[in-house]
């Protein structure tokens, strides 16, 4: 883990994040201890996903796009969108993902100026190592609910994901 990473997480490289750093935010009140948990909660998985992607020779944003890619080409202007990022750095994401042939762009049959984004072979390889070590490593965060639980944090996110989605956020 890079030492940036681990001064945002207070995660020794190697190590599981503790999920018990941070302040008790249950103290704090309901509406309180929403917010202050899920701030833990994303700082938590953004170690494991940062921690994860090292662990694949691969920078966070690498890792996403690859995983990205897995449902299929896309164009450069989407996947800056997605990642977000500008274009300019989409560009230089791309060039390093190239040079070590994890994906490549292609034109796309009749527009010269627009290019897709395939994953190569070995790109494909990385993606679905790392996309299965992050799920394996979150399943492993929330095995603790039991079955109705994780039912229950799933429905939750949904509908905050979807409220956003339909522009309530």
């Amino acid at each position: 883990m890079s030492e940036t990473a681990q001064a945002a997480t207070g995660t020794p490289a190697g190590a599981r994040p503790r999920c018990d750093s941070g302040p008790d935010f249950l103290a704090h009140g309901p509406d309180l201890a929403v917010t202050a948990g899920l701030v833990q909660l994303t700082a938590l998985v953004q170690s494991v996903y940062t921690r994860v992607s090292e662990r694949h020779d691969l920078t966070p944003v690498q890792a996403k796009l690859l995983c990205v890619l897995l449902a299929g080409p896309r164009g450069m202007a989407e996947l800056a969108q997605i990642l977000g990022v500008e274009k300019a750095a989409m560009t230089g994401l791309m060039d390093r993902a190239e040079r070590r042939d994890l994906a490549r762009r292609q034109p796309v049959p009749g527009d010269r100026r627009a290019v897709q984004v395939t994953l190569t072979g070995d790109g494909r390889q990385a993606a679905t190592a790392f996309h299965t070590e992050v799920g394996a490593e979150l399943d492993d965060l929330v095995a603790a609910l039991g079955a109705a639980g994780r039912e229950q944090f799933r429905q939750a996110m949904a509908q905050i994901l979807a409220s956003c989605r339909d522009g309530g956020r």
